[in-house]
């Protein structure tokens, strides 16, 4: 299993058009075959600050995850330039 810590920081007055976002990737994420988990979580403290959990059965599963075309149009093309940060770990499980 691998679980995969995702670490954004929003731009400046993008977080409404972010946050819009997240709930639709999470749905389509949880359909896929190999995902057993996708959570998605703002920080208290910083609102420009969210983190994402998810977990895969397998490296090949998140490679998968990449390809799939919601990936490819919400984070890539919508979220991915909306911010100023992207840290992305991946942890054997």
């Amino acid at each position: 299993m691998l679980l995969v810590i995702a670490r954004y920081t929003i731009s400046a007055g993008r977080e409404e058009e972010v946050l819009a976002l997240l709930p639709e990737l999470a749905r389509q994420s949880r359909t896929e075959p190999d995902n057993l988990a996708f959570e998605a979580f703002r920080n208290v403290e910083d609102e420009r600050s969210v983190v994402l959990l998810e977990r895969y059965a397998s490296r090949e599963s998140l490679d998968a995850h990449r390809d799939t075309p919601h990936f490819q149009r919400l984070v890539v093309e919508q979220i991915i330039p909306r911010l100023d940060s992207r840290v992305v770990e991946t942890y054997d499980a």
